[in-house]
């Protein structure tokens, strides 16, 4: 690690191949005189609306299956979540960011890469989207939504909720650490020759992180997703068990940028390391 550091010292001097951008202001009044911010939660609600109303229905549509080879399957499930996040993350990127869940945003926050305004916002933005993306699964086909659960989460029998929360608080942490992989304008400008279009690794990271964690808990690691499905859904269980679908994303969200920031990117270093070369220190 003191030879990275060594080496971004150096780079300092010489000048970067490539530019941070600066760290979001903790509140930025400003922000809220600009379209710009109001587009974004806008593109985060109906992203989300989307999300939601395609990934639940796909369960629906497996679960009224007949036979375990009627319907898409445990793959075909982990696809649709994944694929939509994809599609949806490349469609918004350039209008919010593509967050579409509350712990991505969260863990963007955490590394200042939004104010708390714009969190806050899109997180509301990003709950109201599921509710109403769900609620459109249930008024298309009602009596099939309620006879399996809605596509709900909850701790699936044989697992305790210590269990739960750890899948989910790991499922979580795979998501943001890519987010903040996929995004890194250090790794962007060193893998230049290696092209990678971010939506595609945050997409199949939602997908493999389904593939593991749906037996488990029919997988959140969206607060918002388990928060519409719970909303419309309405289940004493589902709601005993909700706290879970919380907690676990933001701790893995946590998790991913203390790791990325602080470990991998040594801001923590750095910034000693500036305090220390400082002569009016």
């Amino acid at each position: 690690m003191s030879k990275e550091v060594s080496e971004e010292g150096q780079a300092h001097h010489h000048g970067k191949d490539y530019a941070d951008p600066p760290p979001a202001p903790l509140i930025d009044f400003d922000e809220l005189r600009r379209w710009s911010f109001y587009r974004a939660p806008i593109a985060e609600f109906v992203a989300t609306l989307l999300f939601l109303y395609i990934t639940v229905a796909t369960v629906i549509g497996h679960k009224n299956s007949p036979g375990d080879c009627g319907g898409v399957g445990l793959l075909g499930i982990a696809w649709a979540f994944g694929g939509m996040i994809f599609v949806l993350v490349y469609c918004t990127a350039g209008i919010s960011g593509g967050h579409i869940n509350p712990a991505v945003t969260f863990g963007l926050f955490l590394a200042r890469k939004v104010s708390l305004i714009r969190a806050v916002a899109y997180m509301v933005a990003q709950s109201l989207g599921a509710i109403v993306g769900v609620g459109l699964v249930k008024a298309f086909q009602k009596h099939k939504y309620n006879s399996v659960g809605g596509g709900a989460n909850s701790v699936a029998s044989g697992y305790s909720k210590g269990t739960a929360l750890g899948a989910e608080i790991i499922g979580t942490f795979v998501l943001v650490y890519t987010v903040f992989s996929a995004t890194d304008p250090k790794r962007s400008a060193r893998d230049s020759h290696v092209p990678v279009l971010a939506p595609l690794p945050i997409g199949f990271a939602v997908f493999i992180v389904h593939l593991a964690t749906i037996p488990i808990t029919g997988t959140g690691i969206n607060p918002a997703r388990s928060f519409g499905a719970a909303v419309i859904y309405n289940n004493d269980k589902i709601w005993d068990d909700h706290w879970i679908f919380w907690v676990g994303p933001f701790v893995g969200a946590l998790a991913a940028a203390a790791y990325h920031q602080y470990i991998l990117r040594a801001a923590a270093i750095k910034a000693l390391g500036s305090f220390r070369s400082n002569p009016s220190n």
